[in-house]
Order: C-alpha cells, then sequence, then structure tokens
C-alpha cells in the first residue's frame, strides 16, 4: 500500500489544453448565516484563467441533500447567459432553500458537453457545499453518485496554508492512479450581472496543477491560498461513451478556503 502523503503529492504538469474545464457551482458564500434561498450560478468555464466560456445546456440533474434528504431543485434553474473577456455562453442560475442547520450539498450532473478539438464529451458530475450555524451533517458522506470526490476536510471551511485530503470514487469504489485536476476561481462570477470579477491572480506557468490518486483512491493537496478551489478527476465515471464518441466522465469538487484572521 503505498502512502498517502507521498503517492497523493501533487505535481505540476502538462496537459493537452493549457487550462481545464470547470463545472461551476457558485455561491456567494459556504457558510450561512441566515436562512432562505441562496443564489447558485452555474458556469461552464476555465475558471483560472478565466478564459473561454462553454455553452451549459440545461443539466440532466439539479438537487441539494440535506440531513440525508435529497430535494429537486430542477424547477429553480433559470437560463442566463455568462461573459467571459472572449466570449458569451449559456449559463443557469438556481436557488438552494437553506433554513435548518447542517450541511447543504449541491449536486449538479450536466448534460454531456460536445469538445469538438479533441472530439470527446465531458460530463462533469459536481459537488459544492453550504452549512448553516456549524452543525455538521453530510460532509464526510458519499452521495451515491456516479463518480464522485468524497472529503476528508469540511470542504466549506478549510484553512489557508492547510491541506485538503479527497477519496476518489466510481459507482461507491476507490479509484487508483486516478488524474485530478486543481483549479483556483481566480475570478468570481458576479451573480447580480452576466460577467465575473476581475481577476485576483494569474494564470499558472507550466500548465495545470495536477495530483494522482493512491492505491485507494486518495489524494492531498496543500491548499496556499484563500478563496474557491475546484478539482476535477478526470475520466473516472463509469460512462464512457456517448453518441458514439468517447465520454470522460469527470468527478468534480468545489471547496472553500479561508485566512485565519
Amino acid at each position: 500500500m503505498k502512502n498517502l502523503l507521498v503517492s497523493a503529492a501533487v505535481a505540476i504538469a502538462m496537459p493537452m489544453l493549457a487550462s481545464a474545464h470547470f463545472l461551476m457551482e457558485y455561491t456567494e458564500d459556504t457558510v450561512i448565516e441566515r436562512p432562505g434561498d441562496v443564489p447558485v450560478k452555474l458556469v461552464f468555464w476555465h475558471p483560472h484563467e478565466a478564459g473561454h466560456v462553454m455553452t451549459l445546456e440545461r443539466p440532466e440533474a439539479f438537487f441539494v441533500i440535506h440531513n440525508g434528504a435529497k430535494t429537486d431543485l430542477m424547477e429553480t434553474l433559470q437560463e442566463t447567459t455568462f461573459d467571459g473577456p472572449s466570449n458569451s455562453a449559456k449559463a443557469f442560475i438556481g436557488a438552494v432553500p437553506v433554513k435548518r442547520s447542517g450541511d447543504y450539498v449541491v449536486v449538479t450532473v450536466p448534460a454531456p458537453y460536445y469538445e469538438d478539438s479533441e472530439d470527446i464529451y465531458i460530463q462533469q458530475i459536481t459537488k459544492t457545499y453550504l452549512n448553516r450555524n456549524g452543525l455538521p451533517t453530510d460532509w464526510d458522506q458519499p452521495q451515491g453518485l456516479a463518480t464522485e470526490i468524497l472529503p476528508l476536510n469540511k470542504p466549506y471551511n478549510v484553512i489557508a496554508g492547510s491541506s485538503f485530503t479527497g477519496r476518489v470514487l466510481s459507482d461507491g469504489k476507490p479509484v487508483a492512479g486516478a488524474e485530478i485536476e486543481i483549479e483556483y476561481m481566480a475570478a468570481e462570477p458576479d451573480l447580480p450581472g452576466t460577467g465575473a470579477k476581475p481577476a485576483t491572480v494569474s494564470p499558472m506557468p507550466g500548465g495545470a496543477i495536477v495530483a494522482i490518486s493512491d492505491d485507494n483512491g486518495y489524494f492531498s493537496f496543500g491548499v496556499p491560498k484563500a478563496g474557491y478551489w475546484g478539482f476535477a478527476a478526470l475520466g473516472v465515471g463509469p460512462a464512457t461513451e456517448h453518441n458514439g464518441k468517447e465520454l470522460s466522465q469527470d468527478a468534480v469538487i468545489w471547496i472553500r478556503a479561508w485566512d485565519l484572521e
């Protein structure tokens, strides 16, 4: 058995694309103080480079899990436009009802996206986490998705400068040797508008940050900066084909890191 800290050490790698595709489930806050509907913007983008925006079709599923109970949120979705620096594309905005204390696991299952430059489809099953009143309820449990990343640290209040550890699962089983691309949300979406706020960091030299899961599906990453971080385990899902072409079914998780004050 490989040692977690050795086998899951983060490496810098140059993939085929200079920046990674990431489905974003963006909320202004992850720690919710008052009950109400929390807006969530769904954007398919290159968040670290604040680059090209991909068209997001209506998702196959959009729901939240709280205290183990699933609530369908598809009816809350409204089509909108997201404006990147070079193009605009279809996006969606929805709402998550946050009333009681505890964790709210927001899940999006998008329709497969055709990437013509690679002649493949991409489907990024994505999770983000909200919490109210500091009561942990669901964050450390798998959601039974086709593929997902199970966090081993509370994903909504990671301390910048500490580490985040996740476990890659496919059909509930750990995935060894998974390639996990890691990106910082350099430019956060403007929820009231259709664009994004100014970028706070520059693109990474040398391409995407990549970690590899160990024999038991674990990986770790030292989180250097406060903000939103995305982790995408590529092609780890059980579905491998769509419309007669290769399908990369990815598991995506977003975490929120904070500076100590």
